[in-house]
């Protein structure tokens, strides 16, 4: 169904998708790449949202040369007016031949609509090329469109007996400077960085991409059942935060409203923030992508509240021994098959540590 050639265009296209990958939430990362007689003619990808689609830069580079070509797009071309007009009907305006999509559109507003208006207007269409590397680009922006729910990834430094701090706290640093910025990388693509108070008040982050470039900051998110964040915390720097509690609103939230920081007030049945909840709030917000970059108890509590989707544990070189803090409070476990199941994704060496990808 598909030849060489389809296969190198479109890896192409996911390559441009790729550039996009600190900038584009909430949109898909998508690249476009037009082809006629075997040439490329035109390329482009999604920067932002607001700016125009990868297949308008595309189409804006090849002009007239687009009549009777191919166009390989790493996302099936949208046929709703969001923020910009459809892109389908821009393919069809240049007179395209043949649209080629690495996968449909997870969007219920697009999925299946943008290849059927192309074929309505009598272009050749196919989808389902590299369908598995478009997926893997844009895990969250499907997650939130499929399950109502961002992709979310717990990151943790541990020693290599799987200690994240000394028992009195003290967990700076465990991993090498190239750990640390690697992670920031995992930072600049997310949509928001989560934490709990316990982190928080031990730490006193700014949460912030500082080791790599980026022209966007993510969405800075504290868990605090008890709203007991301090007022002049770092991570509140700037605004461009969310604080999330389980009690009712006070003058501790209004404070921090007036300030411009958001407040939200989830409570369970056991007076503790619903975590469930929490998530369907951050993709009503639009979020795609959360890094979590908490302490064993937020972490513990994300995974047996069954929202955690991946983790990525960088393994230091040294022992901290039984007294220091894991990674998971898990509770007591009394059976094996009360355990976690994992798949390793990736193991990768970063500086002297170990990087461990995983999914639930």
């Amino acid at each position: 169904m598909f030849s060489p050639a389809d296969h190198t265009h479109m890896a192409q296209a996911l390559r441009l998708a790729e550039r996009g990958l600190y900038t584009t939430t909430p949109n898909p990362r998508v690249g476009c790449v037009i082809v006629r007689d075997g040439d490329i003619v035109g390329q482009g990808y999604h920067e932002r949202a607001g700016l125009p689609h990868a297949e308008v830069m595309a189409l804006r580079a090849a002009g007239g040369r687009a009549r009777r070509a191919t166009a390989y797009v790493s996302l099936e071309p949208c046929s709703h007016h969001g923020r910009t007009p459809p892109c389908a009907d821009a393919l069809i305006e240049a007179g395209v031949a043949r649209v080629v999509a690495a996968m449909e559109d997870p969007n219920s507003q697009v999925k299946g609509n943008g290849l059927a208006r192309l074929r309505a207007a009598g272009i050749e269409t196919a989808c389902g090329l590299l369908e598995a590397e478009a997926h893997e680009l844009n895990r969250g922006f499907v997650s939130r469109m499929t399950r109502h729910r961002p992709w979310l990834r717990v990151k943790t430094a541990a020693s290599l007996d799987g200690r994240t701090a000394l028992n009195n706290g003290i967990s700076q640093w465990i991993t090498s400077e190239e750990a640390r910025r690697d992670g920031h990388r995992w930072r600049a693509r997310s949509c928001a960085v989560m934490i709990g108070i316990g982190t928080l008040l031990a730490d006193n982050p700014r949460l912030t991409v500082r080791h790599v470039d980026t022209s966007r900051q993510p969405l800075r998110i504290v868990v605090d059942r008890h709203l007991q964040i301090p007022l002049d915390a770092r991570v509140l720097e700037g605004g461009n935060a969310l604080v999330v509690t389980a009690g009712p609103p006070d003058e501790k939230a209004a404070r921090l409203m007036e300030r411009g920081i958001a407040v939200l007030h989830l409570p369970d049945s056991e007076g503790k923030v619903d975590l469930a909840k929490l998530m369907r709030a951050l993709a009503e917000r639009e979020l795609n992508e959360v890094l979590v970059e908490s302490g064993n108890r937020l972490n513990g509590a994300l995974l047996r509240a069954g929202v955690v989707d991946e983790l990525i544990v960088y393994l230091a070189p040294h022992l901290l021994g039984d007294t220091a803090r894991g990674m998971f409070d898990l509770g007591v476990l009394t059976a094996l098959d009360q355990r976690r199941e994992l798949t390793i994704c990736d193991v990768s060496r970063i500086g002297p540590d170990l990087r461990i990808l995983a999914r639930l």
